[in-house]
């Protein structure tokens, strides 16, 4: 944790495990009530994306960064002061943390950091990165819910299915567009009213967020901010399959048995939305970054996925738990 010397922003990094290499997460650039709940942030991310790494298979650790925010909005100047300040604390760590864009981060972003540090990935395509990793994410989110759909319905087809998804932003709107190609009848929720006009160019039905979360459906994606399933929640889902891209989608980890006790598949989101890093990851091997191996990989989180219920279902546990257990397996392998 630093106090950045020229915005003064707070800079956090959370290094949860390196064992199976550097730990590579994103810089979550936020605005918290206090500094508590930034840094509860980045620790509970890092542990995510060790998680997300070693069941992807991925020689990486798991981190996670975060700018803390002095105000929901802020000027052009204190933002790159605050990407700098940031570019500084990673730089500190040599290497043990490598950065990329998240929430209220891009890929322009990732330039203004680099010239503070070379442990920086999601370069924009003229820098000889993979740009940006949202259309890699919903790719994978698209894998895991036919995957899913397959596991509980018996096909994997979202043609004519119905499908939720909440928060239209980078990821959630370009996994609306995949679902809205093959054919399946979407309904749509954002907190930010102007974003209707996607629902229309999508043919889309569009609620509140909160509506969002009891519509009768096939599957619900949750594409926002975490901890949307919890207590008050889940009793009210009408839905046979939750499978999206937000992070933390659980309130707590036991929502897992909850979920499994209404009869309602969970895709684990850790595994769901690992296309981003497994993209960036592209950028890291030898021979540098190339798009068409890099579909091939996040294609396979479908496969990841049926692996994960397989489990599940022959250990009597939750696809969280069985994910999980995989992830731990693979980094105490490599300890």
């Amino acid at each position: 944790m630093r106090r950045g010397t020229r915005s003064g922003c707070f800079c956090f990094v959370a290094v949860h495990s390196t064992a199976r290499g550097p730990s590579l997460g994103g810089c979550r650039m936020w605005h918290y009530e206090d500094s508590r709940a930034a840094m509860r942030d980045a620790l509970r991310l890092s542990r995510a994306m060790t998680y997300k790494s070693a069941v992807a298979g991925l020689p990486l650790g798991g981190g996670k960064g975060v700018i803390m925010l002095p105000a929901p909005q802020v000027d052009t100047r204190l933002r790159r002061a605050a990407l700098r300040d940031f570019g500084d604390t990673v730089d500190q760590l040599g290497g043990a943390y490598i950065t990329a864009e998240d929430v209220g981060t891009s890929a322009k972003d990732m330039e203004v950091i680099a010239q503070q540090t070379s442990y920086v990935t999601g370069l924009s395509r003229r820098r000889g990165g993979s740009g940006d990793p949202s259309p890699w994410t919903a790719l994978g989110v698209d894998a895991s819910i036919r995957a899913s759909l397959e596991r509980k319905l018996g096909s994997e087809s979202p043609k004519g299915r119905t499908i939720v998804v909440t928060g239209l932003g980078h990821v959630g709107l370009a996994l609306a567009k995949l679902l809205a190609k093959a054919g399946a009848k979407l309904v749509v929720a954002d907190i930010d009213r102007s974003k209707r006009v996607f629902a229309e160019q999508l043919g889309a039905r569009w609620v509140t967020p909160a509506k969002a979360l009891t519509v009768p459906a096939d599957v619900l994606a949750p594409c926002a901010l975490g901890g949307v399933l919890d207590h008050e929640s889940v009793p009210k889902l009408q839905v046979p399959v939750v499978a999206g891209a937000a992070n933390n989608q659980l309130a707590d980890d036991p929502i897992a048995d909850l979920l499994a006790e209404r009869g309602i598949l969970w895709a684990p989101d850790f595994v769901a939305n690992a296309g981003g890093i497994i993209n960036i990851s592209v950028e890291l091997e030898r021979g540098g970054y190339d798009p068409a191996r890099a579909r091939v990989k996040v294609n396979g989180i479908g496969d990841t996925m049926r692996e994960i219920f397989e489990l599940a279902h022959h250990d009597a546990d939750t696809p969280f738990s069985a994910a999980v257990a995989l992830a731990s397996r693979r980094v105490a392998q490599a300890e």
